[in-house]
């Protein structure tokens, strides 16, 4: 898959703030990894993962279809008043959010924006899991009154309407615009924009060079990994539990649980979460049971298949991604946690009521003393880079 789209952070100089300092405290030292601690930390890589094309979209991957998406993504056009673009809440500078506690597009939204970066692979999309595949969650905020309120119709007449687009969309899919058929237009739009948004992939950290020295059988070269970023990781795959829901490359399992984090409840009610994402899901024309999903064996829809309306869900949301996340502030699925160490705080002190595992059971509270916190945010700071800054690569005019 091409990648100049894609890396965001090509150094590894850690975001590391004020925390660092009152962590690094040097007569704790470095921990002592076990055996099977180690291959727990060697599970959070490589990084970046290999690239694999979506089977679900026929232009996954496609040169054209990136340089198209790239294009759309940041078009103001395809808004309803031509005001708002994918890009007004998903800065690329800010790590595709855009630090706000809840997104605004025509309005504010009640939920946060999440990052759009390292989305590719994953199995379902958004907080509450509403989309199946990349290229239906692209469709979802064009859709959105609150959004970019737009309608399959208006999307399409604009391809349809300027040459350049029009000429991309021939280029991409082989074919002129169909006069009549605004609906296939649509979605086909919806899967230019996921083959870009499959291209942002984040940089290296100082935790990757540091999880493949251990790969490695070697220690980490001196300075690049502090004692108290160790400490913080010992505790993340150890007594903090975090790597229960925030595992693999991309530090996250993809499902959904409550966790108390988030506390605003959009028009005075509590955010139904999972149960209405898959409501949603269900519900919609464009989810991977449809004839617009292009793989042909339908095995990527057998999960959307065997998918149930789950009491048990309500109130749950997608687990994030922990890469950049010192970049992501504020944080929760509402953005009511303004600072990191206050999340880690949280988990530390919460109230078990609030929290429910999956078995129904209370959750337990960490009860991390004041170091121990500390050390935990040095570890999760090192599992960002800086943000040097993105700029679509124009491409040219399209003959």
């Amino acid at each position: 898959m091409p990648t100049r789209f894609a890396r965001l952070a090509v150094g590894v100089t850690c975001a590391m703030v004020a925390w660092t300092s009152l962590a690094d405290d040097r007569t704790a030292g470095a921990p002592t990894f076990t055996e099977s601690e180690i291959q727990i930390i060697l599970s959070h890589g490589p990084w970046p993962m290999p690239a694999t094309q979506d089977k679900t979209n026929r232009v996954s991957g496609k040169p054209e279809a990136i340089e198209f998406g790239t294009r759309l993504f940041f078009d103001a056009r395809l808004s309803r008043v031509g005001d708002t673009s994918c890009a007004t809440c998903h800065v690329p500078e800010r790590n595709w959010t855009d630090n706000q506690r809840r997104a605004i597009g025509r309005v504010v939204v009640d939920r946060n924006t999440p990052t759009v970066s390292n989305l590719s692979g994953s199995r379902w999309y958004g907080w509450d899991g509403g989309a199946d595949s990349l290229w239906s969650q692209s469709l979802r905020p064009m859709l959105d009154e609150r959004e970019l309120g737009a309608t399959p119709k208006h999307v399409a007449d604009l391809i349809r309407g300027d040459e350049q687009l029009a000429c991309r969309y021939r280029r991409t899919f082989g074919e002129t615009p169909p006069a009549k058929n605004d609906e296939a237009i649509f979605v086909n739009i919806g899967k230019t924009i996921a083959a870009f948004l499959e291209t942002l992939v984040s940089g290296r950290t100082p935790f990757d060079q540091f999880r493949d020295a251990l790969a490695r059988g070697q220690p980490p070269l001196s300075g690049t990994y502090s004692d108290a970023a160790q400490r913080g990781l010992k505790l993340f795959i150890g007594k903090g539990g975090c790597m229960n829901c925030h595992s693999g490359p991309n530090f996250t399992s993809g499902e959904f649980f409550s966790t108390g984090l988030s506390r605003f409840a959009p028009n005075g009610k509590p955010d139904a979460g999972r149960i209405e994402g898959v409501r949603k899901l269900l519900a919609s024309r464009f989810n991977l049971l449809s004839a617009y999903n292009d793989d042909a064996s339908g095995e990527l829809a057998k999960q959307t298949h065997q998918l149930v309306v789950d009491k048990k869900t309500t109130g749950e949301f997608k687990v994030p991604s922990l890469r950049n996340l010192v970049l992501t502030e504020p944080y929760g699925r509402d953005g009511s946690i303004d600072r990191l160490h206050d999340v880690v705080r949280h988990y530390s002190e919460l109230d078990p009521l609030r929290l429910h595992a999956k078995d129904g059971k209370p959750g337990t509270p960490l009860k991390l003393n004041a170091a121990e916190q500390r050390d935990l945010v040095v570890f999760l700071e090192s599992l960002s880079t800086y943000n040097n800054g993105w700029r679509p690569d124009d491409g040219g005019p399209c003959r």
